[in-house]
């Protein structure tokens, strides 16, 4: 997958991902190919800003560096934060962990922080624009991904905080302003050199490998350093060559789970070895875009777009209980059966399948009773097909035409098994996005649901009826 795709991570213009009404335009589709592939080969993507939005962001880091120069060398001991997950959903304010040398101001809209003597605490300027702004991109962003996956519009809506927040409500998302290896800061004999192979140091924190709870975070820094991990393995400097307009965007936990694993979480870490003599640090800011505690996360969303669904995404998942569970990297990134998700090049000419619209729908004849009756089962197949899998825990293996006519009469294929498990027909094959033969499917239909065909042999000759007497009548 990662070999015919992009050859650097993907870059797309915000305004471009943007859904309006009625059909979607070619940029938007070649807009969304792009951000899909690019999260598919790198778990990351470059989002450009308009203007004013990236003057914003690069204000307020401009006042980061006042902001945590003035905090005291080693912070009180209620300002140490020391990754705390069933507080996930109420920091706010200043807070410090020594352990990763970094320091952190949180803007959570409906909690205004207080400093130890309760003095009102004043921030890095812009948060509650930048909070905003980088809210409805996240959530542009999280649209485009459902679009991609064929999921409804504003498939995640429900689980995702009310816009604007209703009356005494807390963000579940949240703004953070970092500051890592601050030389004041007394954290660096917390951290370790590790070398790389071309005998350079590099230093990272003691836990450098991180993975974000977030559907969708964005993060824009003041010097580079943010790497994640590919594909195939490899660590990649993905704000290397940020520009002034661009931020970086990777998916979290919350939307590998949301989506059945389709989409997969970013493993990041930052390089701080390039500080030496630099009295500011590394500055930051970053944005997660987060479930709201009181909702569930599932995959029925996933399974309504006709995509498997493996056992252990079939339960539904408390979003607090979520946030709180440690999630084992090895258990993410070392599955056998990762159900990968095939997503196109975006070279030019990539969308024209995508873009093929049959023309002059209006002046096609309407389809004859056997034509209607052989879709509509089809469509039945597939749903009924789906739901028998779902109950048994057996995630469906899609077959190709070609693949399934050389599976039929094979007893040890890839789908074989689950054929045995799921009960289906000998001598039929698979459910598969193209049509099966029309005796075979309503036999199949009939086995699980008898009387079908006959049902819908009524329902059409009635349709069949009234559109010859509507004719008739014009």
């Amino acid at each position: 997958m990662a070999g015919n795709g992009l050859s650097n991570l993907g870059r797309v213009k915000l305004t471009d991902l943007i859904a309006s009404e009625g059909l979607p335009s070619d940029t938007y589709k070649l807009s969304v190919s792009t951000l899909s592939q690019s999260l598919a080969q790198y778990s990351a993507a470059i989002i450009q800003f308009p203007p004013n939005d990236g003057a914003l962001l690069r204000c307020c880091l401009e006042s980061a560096r006042p902001y945590f120069i003035q905090k005291p060398s080693y912070p009180s001991a209620d300002m140490i934060h020391i990754n705390d997950s069933r507080e996930w959903c109420k920091t706010s304010g200043y807070s410090a962990d020594p352990q990763m040398w970094q320091e952190s101001y949180d803007y959570r809209p409906g909690i205004t922080p207080t400093e130890p003597n309760n003095d009102i605490e004043f921030p890095p300027a812009g948060l509650a624009d930048i909070f905003v702004v980088l809210g409805k991109a996240a959530r542009d962003i999280l649209d485009a991904v459902g679009f991609y996956l064929n999921l409804r519009g504003c498939a995640f809506t429900e689980i995702l905080d009310s816009v604007p927040l209703r009356n005494r409500e807390i963000s579940s998302s949240v703004l953070s302003v970092n500051c890592h290896a601050r030389p004041s800061f007394q954290g660096a004999q917390h951290h370790n050199l590790t070398t790389q192979e071309d005998g350079q140091l590099v230093m990272y924190s003691d836990h450098d490998h991180q993975v974000d709870k977030s559907l969708i975070s964005i993060i824009k820094s003041d010097k580079a350093g943010f790497h994640i991990r590919d594909f195939n393995g490899r660590w990649v400097l993905v704000d290397g060559d940020l520009g002034p307009q661009e931020v970086v965007v990777y998916p979290g936990l919350a939307l590998y789970h949301a989506t059945a694993g389709y989409v997969s979480p970013a493993l990041h870490r930052t390089d701080i070895s390039n500080l030496h003599g630099n009295m500011h640090g590394r500055c930051s800011l970053s944005f997660k875009l987060m479930p709201k505690s009181m909702t569930s996360l599932s995959c029925s969303e996933m399974r309504a777009a006709g995509h498997g669904v493996e056992a252990q995404f079939q339960i539904p998942v408390s979003v607090d209980d979520f946030m709180q569970r440690s999630h084992p990297l090895d258990q993410l990134f070392n599955r056998n059966s990762f159900p990968s998700f095939s997503f196109p090049t975006a070279q030019e000419g990539s969308m024209k399948p995508l873009m093929k619209r049959k023309k002059n729908n209006s002046r096609l004849k309407p389809l004859p009773p056997s034509k209607r009756l052989r879709l509509e089962a089809q469509r039945v197949l597939k749903e009924r097909v789906q739901d028998i899998a779902d109950k048994k825990g057996i995630k469906l293996r899609f077959c190709t035409l070609k693949e399934c006519e050389s599976h039929i009469h094979t007893l040890d294929s890839p789908c074989g098994n689950i054929r045995l498990e799921i009960g289906w027909p000998l001598g039929v094959p698979f459910v598969h996005p193209h049509d099966l033969p029309n005796k075979a499917k309503i036999g199949f239909l009939e086995t699980y649901e008898p009387g079908w065909s006959a049902n819908h042999d009524m329902e059409l000759s009635l349709i069949e009826t009234g559109q010859s007497s509507q004719h008739a009548d014009n």
